[in-house]
Parts: C-alpha cells; sequence; structure tokens
C-alpha cells in the first residue's frame, strides 16, 4: 500500500477535528465535550476561518491524492462530510459532497484503509457519510453504520464505551427516520423539496437525531 510522508495538510485537518489524538487514554468527560463540539456545530466558526480554502479545494477534487493514504482518506472525509456543512451551512453545497463522501468510505472500508484507523473516534468519523448519504440503498448502508459502531463500542476503552453504545442508538433512530420518510426531511427546506404531513409533523417535533447523538436508553 502506497503512503505518502509529506502529510502536513491532512495532519492540519486531522488534529484541529480530533484534539485526542490518537492516544487511547482519553478522559470520558472531555472526550464527550469533543464529541458534542465536532457533531453538533460547536466547531463552525474556527472552520470557517481556518478551512474553507481546503474545503474548497477537496469539493473541487483537488485533494483527491489524499486518498492514497488511510489518515489522507479520514481527512478527506472530514472535510467533504463535516467542513462543508459548516463553511456551506444552510444552503444546497452543504450536502453536494455527500456522495464523493460516501464513495471514499466504501474504498475504505474495502482497501484495508478503515481497519488500520488506530482510534474509535477515527472509524466513527470515517462511517459518517453512510448514514449521511441519502440515496436507494439507505437503509442497508445504515444497517452497515450500526454494525461497524456495534464493534467499534465492544473494542472501546471501557471507560469510553458508553459514548459508543450511544452512537449505536443514534445510528439506529436514524434508521427509523429513513424507514419512515426514505430521507432526512431536516434538509427539506434547504434543498427545496416539499415536504408531507408526516414530515411536517416530524420537523415540528424538531427531535433530530443528528441533533441528540448521546441520549442514553
Amino acid at each position: 500500500m502506497q503512503t505518502i510522508k509529506d502529510c502536513r495538510d491532512w495532519d492540519a485537518i486531522l488534529h484541529f477535528w480530533f484534539p485526542e489524538g490518537c492516544s487511547l487514554n482519553v478522559d470520558a468527560q472531555a472526550h464527550s465535550v469533543h464529541w458534542r463540539w465536532r457533531m453538533q456545530g460547536g466547531a463552525d466558526d474556527e472552520i470557517l476561518a481556518r478551512f474553507s480554502r481546503i474545503t474548497e479545494q477537496a469539493a473541487a477534487g483537488v485533494l483527491d491524492h489524499w486518498a492514497l493514504d488511510p489518515h489522507g482518506r479520514l481527512a478527506l472525509i472530514v472535510i467533504l462530510d463535516q467542513f462543508s456543512r459548516s463553511v456551506w451551512r444552510d444552503g444546497v453545497r452543504a450536502y453536494a459532497q455527500d456522495v464523493r463522501a460516501l464513495a471514499l468510505v466504501t474504498e475504505g472500508l474495502s482497501n484495508g484503509h478503515y481497519a488500520s484507523l488506530e482510534t474509535p473516534w477515527f472509524k466513527v468519523v470515517h462511517g459518517l457519510p453512510l448514514g449521511h448519504c441519502e440515496g436507494p440503498d439507505h437503509l442497508q448502508r445504515l444497517d452497515l453504520l450500526i454494525s461497524l459502531r456495534e464493534k467499534i463500542a465492544a473494542g472501546a476503552p471501557i471507560p469510553l464505551r458508553p459514548i459508543y453504545i450511544s452512537l449505536i442508538k443514534q445510528a439506529r433512530n436514524v434508521r427509523e427516520v429513513v424507514v419512515a420518510f426514505g430521507r432526512h426531511p431536516h434538509r427539506n427546506s434547504v434543498l427545496g423539496r416539499t415536504s408531507t404531513a408526516a414530515e411536517e409533523a416530524y420537523l415540528a417535533k424538531g427531535a433530530f437525531p443528528h441533533k441528540n447523538a448521546f441520549q442514553k436508553d
């Protein structure tokens, strides 16, 4: 497997998005705070300030060579699946990179890149597009996502395990939404889609799985 040695650009992405680094000796409370920061928009301002240009480059395909390296691939997934939502929040481009991010995930699962990642948080983020990208195989991908998260939780350090168990629950909740509607209704207004009556009722409740990633059973 070829590995790119000059990785300063993607290291900047990974160091920012994963303050935990690669050590499994992480305080559970701090780790939970990092997850909320990552997944609930807390990083928006800094992403806009530091990473808008590199997000444009990734969206344009300029950084595709990063995918030759497992960590470069992970950084591309972070940019296309996460940074794009911050840089273009409430706009169509926020979701326009989902198909490319999903392709990176699928290839990474088949070529050993995913398996080579050292931490549960790297693996969870690598898999995010499986649930985010809408499409006809969405339910099958969510089943895969749930299976991957179950394995991640089982292998996570014991103090961190409740966090990863909660992420299994979150993925199952996303699956219920896709079973009901075949898509993510919270995107309808941004994407110019007309909501059904059932979707309107769901949206009115505001109980979106992506906003409730750490609920306990």
